[in-house]
């Protein structure tokens, strides 16, 4: 029996006129992606993607801290990407609240933003990203734009790509809340009775994948699930390096296997890879704005975690 339902509710929300950027990206794309890359504009939007994380990481989102107004309006901007898509939800108009307490003792509102394609093969991949982040701190707005609006938006750019590429298993886009607050999104995902876990395969979580020099993403996981490793190595990403690790636990702090929201999946033994890259000095400063994107890295990362994607989507029973 699928369980995957559709519901589905009209949302009004405000849109941000692209048009004086499309020149830009044009010529930017035009320079910076090379020969194997070329095909990669007719899978993933770029310049849909670069404005999707322009909004979320705005001033106007305030940060996107949970519980707030910011917060609030970066659903409402998620969930009406999901409308444009027409994907598919497990509950009215893809939200999924739950509540926490936080380390002040404080009852906390957080909402996850679930939305689903469904595929032919019985099973679903779940691909997650967090779209909170910090808020304003002494004044000053903490956007977030690697961390984490560079995923989300990622993320978006593929539920659009899997709207007109139909995949064998089920995957499920879930923007996640509360990550910055002790990963409580993921840990109410798995607990969300709405959601059929037990039919979850693999965990796909990005975290902040658009701010690097040296064209280096890495990708966690294999360590635990070997047999994922060979699937992703089937991909070749130049100029851009895949780079396996920080998922072994003699690292110590450099092992990232509960660092973000794929943490509580593997806990529930769903095999899981996380694209990231390693700290930068915008990180979880005030200065993680989107001019500071790395724009070339990240269009080249959103592509590379796609073809993973579509590789372990072929390969995974």
């Amino acid at each position: 029996m699928n369980y995957w339902k559709f519901n589905q509710q009209s949302f009004e929300a405000n849109q941000l006129n692209m048009k004086k950027h499309i020149l830009y990206f044009a010529l930017i794309f035009g320079m910076i992606l090379s020969p194997n890359f070329a095909h990669a504009q007719n899978e993933l939007d770029s310049e849909f993607i670069l404005e999707d994380l322009r909004k979320l990481s705005h001033d106007a989102a305030e940060g996107r801290k949970t519980g707030t107004k910011g917060a609030e309006a970066a659903r409402r901007f998620i969930i009406r990407q999901m409308e444009d898509v027409k994907a598919k939800s497990l509950k009215k108009g893809y939200r999924h609240a739950f509540k926490f307490v936080n380390n002040a003792g404080d009852s906390i509102q957080g909402e996850n933003v679930i939305a689903y394609i469904r595929g032919d093969q019985e099973g679903a991949i779940v691909i997650t990203a967090h779209y909170d982040h910090l808020g304003i701190i002494n004044g000053e707005v903490f956007n977030g734009a690697d961390d984490n609006a560079s995923g989300v938006a990622a993320m978006l750019g593929m539920m659009e790509y899997f709207r007109s590429h139909k995949p064998r298993h089920t995957i499920v886009f879930a923007a996640l809340d509360g990550e910055e607050m002790g990963l409580q999104g993921a840990k109410a995902f798995l607990k969300d009775e709405s959601i059929p876990v037990d039919q979850v395969i693999l965990n796909i979580n990005m975290d902040m994948i658009s701010m690097n020099d040296k064209n280096e993403l890495h990708v966690a996981g294999t360590y635990h699930y070997p047999k994922l490793k060979p699937i992703i190595e089937k991909i070749d990403v130049a100029p851009l390096k895949l780079i396996f690790g920080h998922d072994s636990p003699d690292l110590g702090k450099n092992d990232w296997t509960f660092a973000s929201d794929h943490g509580p999946f593997h806990q529930n033994k769903i095999p899981f890879l996380y694209f990231g890259v390693e700290d930068h000095a915008n990180y979880h400063k005030s200065t993680d704005d989107f001019e500071n994107v790395n724009k070339s890295f990240y269009i080249q990362a959103a592509h590379a975690i796609l073809y993973c994607i579509l590789e372990l989507d072929r390969s995974l029973n």
